[in-house]
């Protein structure tokens, strides 16, 4: 590795294009003792924005996460205006048209990883607001693939339910996705769900314009705090243990839970259960 890589690698990277999809990019976090002697004592999390995009800022909240627990943080983003002109919502859904959100995610864990010279089997992953979208569905697509599960606020939720099509439901998940939805894998998978009790606004995630709204999106509750509600008991019915946690005095806002975030993600690493 060049002194120049070498310094856009170092601590708070650079934006970097994924090779696999270049509409796509990232950026990460390195620890300062991470080194070729100690790479690979290192884990990886990765943090998924919400509709702001605010990828670096996420990021940069994790910095002392990172430092404390050897992590290194990687923070996908996914811009708007992807499947058409001005749309925001679509990296939510995971796999939408012909774009799959799970696979570019994974191409850029395996492209930051094989770049640091370190092999990332399993990950940390959080996600609030359109990230809590994203990461509860990556979830069903790749539960192998995760180490811990951090779900917080999301705006409408996929639930188990093989009644309902996908994206409210599982009904044709095997059809779309060329298998059966892992259930076994899916149950050894630390989770945590996550919301402000404060969080009851409803205009923004019962837009009725938007490109993938859907009515059945209603039955699952009138706010965030419904629909992670809905959520749990929805695992829960299939035998997937939840540490569920409403935190008071709190509204729509990310940044503030997450020290329940990186409480749930160290203890996972250690091995302590919630």
């Amino acid at each position: 590795m060049s002194k120049k890589e070498l310094y856009f690698l170092r601590e708070s990277t650079t934006q970097f294009i994924c090779q696999y999809d270049s509409r796509f990019s990232y950026c990460a976090y390195i620890p300062q003792d991470y080194s070729e002697d100690n790479k690979h004592e290192y884990k990886m999390a990765v943090i998924v924005h919400g509709s702001l995009r605010n990828a670096q800022e996420y990021r940069d909240a994790f910095i002392d996460f990172a430092e404390n627990n050897k992590v290194i943080i990687l923070a996908p983003l996914f811009p708007g205006g992807i499947t058409e002109p001005w749309e925001s919502d679509s990296y939510k859904f995971v796999r939408v048209n012909d774009i799959e959100y799970d696979e570019i995610l994974l191409a850029m864990i395996r492209e930051f990883s094989e770049k640091l010279g370190i092999h990332i089997d399993k990950f940390l992953l959080h996600g609030y607001s359109g990230g809590g979208q994203f990461v509860h569905r990556f979830y069903y697509l790749h539960p192998d693939r995760i180490l811990g599960l951090s779900i917080g606020a999301p705006g409408n939720v996929t639930v188990l339910d093989p009644s309902k099509p996908w994206y409210l439901g599982i009904g044709n998940y095997r059809e779309k996705f060329n298998r059966a939805i892992p259930y076994n894998i899916m149950r050894q998978v630390p989770i945590l769900m996550v919301v402000g009790r404060d969080d009851t606004e409803e205009w923004m995630i019962n837009d009725k314009e938007a490109p993938f709204w859907n009515e059945g999106f209603m039955e699952t509750g009138k706010n965030r705090i419904d629909r992670l509600r809905t959520l749990r008991k929805s695992f829960e019915d299939h035998d997937i243990r939840v540490n569920f946690r409403e935190v008071p005095d709190i509204g729509h806002e990310g940044l503030k839970i997450l020290p329940i975030v990186k409480d749930f993600f160290s203890k996972v690493l250690k091995n302590k259960g919630y």
